[in-house]
């Protein structure tokens, strides 16, 4: 797996969008934060644009991301935020320069189309905040990613879940939101989870389609020879008139039980405040304990 550079003061990072429109204004706090780590910062042409629900056409976002990846001066990737969208372009997108020249691309939720994508092409990414979430973002996670930016080590310890399932194994981290994930089955950009430790997350869905996408990832084989799973954020869940009878953590447990790997619930990342940056592509050591979870990502 290809590491990109880590960054260094002066490098440049570039905030586009992929998915949903995002302003200048909006992107002024996210901006500041950059400059205040000592980093410039480079708006993409997309950033202002304003197609419906879009920021900007296909076409648009296909050229600003493009030009962004080729750009050697270009040390990051910031996807402004998530939605939908990005899904439209990736098949558009040529990598062949970003292969020869990695960078590190940043963030979450639709940007799991990114993650997954270019981790089959061998190269890590970075999940973390995006612009749109700079405002409402935790100091913790804001601090982890100029970590995770700068090359420090980065490692967690958090409380145990009363629905942990507890063991030890090591392995390289992948993931991000289900819902995404769900989406890819079946595609270039859908990821091998052999031997890998999956993370998800997910935001604003009904308990029934958790179940759904949950089964539909086991009978794709997604949990056949995985080595744990870290389940982030499973934020503002929905039930129907007739109840489902199981919450999410509930559900995720039942699905997986005839696996014998750790599984860890309410891991900071995700559709929350405190969201905590996680390299997709890099090997863990992930701990389940009666006590705390711990994920000690390898130098």
């Amino acid at each position: 797996m290809i590491i990109p550079p880590y960054l260094k003061k002066g490098d440049t990072v570039a905030l586009v969008c992929t998915a949903r429109k995002f302003t200048p204004e909006e992107a002024q706090p996210a901006v500041e934060l950059l400059e205040s780590w000592g980093l410039k910062v480079k708006l993409g042409t997309t950033i202002g644009l304003d197609n419906f629900q879009l920021g900007g056409s296909d076409e648009q976002r296909t050229a600003d991301f493009q030009q962004m990846l080729d750009d050697e001066n270009i040390k990051a990737i910031w996807c402004a935020r998530g939605g939908y969208g990005t899904v439209r372009i990736i098949d558009r997108i040529n990598f062949a320069n970003f292969l020869k020249n990695p960078k590190w691309v940043m963030g979450f939720s639709d940007v799991t189309v990114l993650h997954s994508h270019i981790h089959n092409l061998g190269v890590a990414t970075l999940h973390s905040i995006m612009p749109f979430s700079v405002p409402k973002a935790d100091e913790k996670a804001k601090e982890t990613l100029k970590k995770a930016l700068f090359g420090e080590n980065i490692s967690y310890e958090i409380p145990n879940s009363p629905y942990n399932k507890k063991g030890n194994t090591t392995g390289i981290l992948v993931g991000g939101n289900l819902s995404i994930l769900y989406s890819l089955l079946g595609s270039k950009s859908s990821i091998n989870t052999k031997d890998k430790i999956l993370f998800i997350e997910d935001l604003d869905e009904y308990l029934y389609h958790v179940d759904r996408m949950m089964m539909n990832l086991k009978r794709n084989g997604y949990f056949d020879q995985i080595r744990g799973i870290i389940v982030g954020g499973m934020t503002d869940m929905h039930d129907n008139s007739i109840p489902f009878g199981r919450n999410a953590s509930e559900i995720i447990l039942d699905i997986t039980q005839e696996f014998d790997i750790p599984i860890c619930f309410d891991f900071p990342a995700g559709h929350l405040s405190d969201n905590r940056a996680l390299f997709f592509g890099k090997t863990i050591d992930f701990e389940v304990s009666d006590k705390f979870t711990k994920v000690k990502f390898e130098i």
